[in-house]
C-alpha cells in the first residue's frame, strides 16, 4: 500500500497539508483544502505532493516554492495572495498516509520534534568529540575510576584544560543518545520490513508460505 506525506482530512474535508507547525504559533498550521482548489492550482499542487521532491520535503510549502506555475507566477506565493491557505488547529488534523492509517497531527508533531531533538543531541554530542579530538592525543588513555580532574592534571598539569576531557556525565548522555538513536533506527527498519512483507502478500499471497517454510527449516536446522 503506497504512503503518501502532506494529505488528511479536516473536518471530513480532504486537505493537504502546506505547513504543519507555523514558527511562533506551532499548535496552527496552514492547510489547503484540495477539492476546493481551482483546477489549475488543484493540478500543480498534487503534482508537486506526488513527486520525490515534494515527498522528501519535510514541509510541502518548500517543494511548492520551487514550482512556478504557468502564467509564470511562484505557486506557493500564487496560493497566498488567492487565500486559499487555511490556518487551522493541529489537533483538528488528522493526517491520513494511506487507507488503514492516520494520526492527530498535533501528536504526529510530537513525535517529530522529539526525534528532531534526538538527532540534534547526538549531532551535538558527536561535534563535542569532533572538538576534543584535537586534544585527544595529549591526554592519558580515561581510566576507570579516576576523576575526570585528575586524568586532566595528569595528561599535562600546566597547561591542560578541563574542557579538554569529557566528564563522566558527558560519556554517559553521549552513551544514551547513541543508544536512542540505534532505538530508533531498529523500530525504522522493522515498521519498513513489516511494510514490504504486507505489500508482498498482496502482491502474492504465496510468498507468505514461502516465508514461513523458510523460518520452520531455520528452526528445525538450530534444535539439530
Amino acid at each position: 500500500m503506497q504512503m503518501l506525506k502532506h494529505v488528511g482530512r479536516h473536518d471530513n474535508k480532504k486537505i493537504v497539508l502546506v505547513y504543519r507547525q507555523i514558527p511562533g504559533d506551532e499548535h496552527m498550521c496552514l492547510v489547503l483544502y484540495s477539492d476546493a482548489l481551482p483546477q489549475m492550482y488543484h493540478d500543480e499542487v498534487m503534482s508537486c505532493l506526488e513527486s520525490a521532491v515534494g515527498q522528501n520535503s519535510e514541509e510541502l510549502a518548500d517543494a511548492l516554492f520551487r514550482v512556478t506555475m504557468k502564467d509564470g507566477t511562484n505557486c506557493l506565493e500564487a496560493l497566498h495572495r488567492q487565500g486559499l491557505m487555511k490556518k487551522i488547529n493541529t489537533n483538528q488534523v488528522v493526517i491520513t498516509p494511506n487507507a488503514k492509517s492516520s494520526v492527530r497531527l498535533d501528536e504526529l508533531n510530537a513525535i517529530l520534534n522529539e526525534m528532531k531533538t534526538g538527532e540534534e543531541a547526538i549531532k551535538k554530542m558527536a561535534e563535542m568529540d569532533a572538538n576534543t579530538g584535537m586534544s585527544s592525543k595529549k591526554r592519558a588513555p580515561r581510566e576507570v575510576g579516576v576523576s575526570p580532574a585528575s586524568r586532566t592534571q595528569e595528561a599535562n598539569p600546566s597547561t591542560a584544560a578541563i574542557g579538554e576531557v569529557l566528564t563522566d556525565e558527558q560519556l554517559a548522555a553521549q552513551r544514551i543518545a547513541q543508544a536512542a538513536s540505534m532505538k530508533l533506527q531498529a523500530e525504522q527498519l522493522i515498521a519498513e520490513a513489516k511494510r514490504l512483507e504486507a505489500e508482498a502478500v498482496s502482491l502474492n499471497p504465496a510468498a507468505t508460505n514461502g516465508t514461513t517454510k523458510t523460518r520452520k527449516t531455520a528452526k528445525k536446522k538450530q534444535a539439530a
